[in-house]
């Protein structure tokens, strides 16, 4: 997978790619869809979520520049794979997810990989977790029709928004976004299509 799929797709951050190679896929998705889970797309994970695929994971996770320090916060727990990968690369994650029974079988699975650093929260994502703000990188796994004002507040000086946006008439028209918090003033890069599920709460779809 990380040859194939990440590197070969330009995935060129050694701790990315190294995270990638350590964390088992195949534990964090259903026992029946197992054969699939080093292929390259997305796999549901149920209550209407997804996870990721590899190289999106990859992808976001080197967008946030990470160096092994640092808070990083994860909008959208679901499987916890993305949480898995964020661990060796930060010092704490935080992760915050609207499913009870999807944070509790993510809890399950980090703890059976005997990932401590990873700390979880049954909540609505889009007011982030001003507890523990601010964080180096904020990661978004779910598609917004706009950005959520506490994100932006709750990341540090030089910190990285990296989010999934509605670019179009519709949810599913969608844009990889990277924000960088600098003197006051936000920096936005634009990063590709995506395909997100879309994120429900109060500044998401749904409120």
């Amino acid at each position: 997978m990380v040859r194939e799929q990440l590197e070969a797709l330009g995935i060129s951050h050694h701790s990315v790619l190294a995270a990638l190679g350590s964390v088992p896929r195949e534990l964090f998705v259903d026992e029946a869809l197992r054969g699939e889970a080093y292929g390259d797309r997305a796999l549901p994970i149920g209550a209407n979520q997804t996870i990721s695929q590899p190289w999106i994971v990859a992808r976001m996770s080197e967008l946030a520049e990470p160096d092994g320090t640092g808070r990083v916060l994860e909008i959208g727990t679901g499987s916890g794979y993305q949480s898995a990968v964020l661990s060796s690369l930060f010092e704490q994650v935080y992760s915050i997810e609207r499913v009870l029974e999807l944070s509790r079988r993510a809890r399950s699975t980090l703890r059976e990989l005997g990932i401590e650093n990873v700390h979880l929260k049954v909540f609505d994502g889009s007011y982030g977790w001003s507890e523990f703000a601010p964080y180096r990188a904020i990661l978004v796994t779910a598609a917004t029709p706009t950005l959520a004002p506490p994100w932006v507040e709750q990341l540090e000086e030089g910190g990285r928004l990296i989010v999934p946006v509605r670019s179009g008439a519709d949810a599913d028209s969608q844009t990889l976004l990277r924000l960088i918090k600098r003197d006051g003033r936000i920096l936005r890069e634009e990063h590709g299509s995506c395909r997100f599920v879309p994120l429900l709460g109060k500044y998401g779809w749904i409120a």
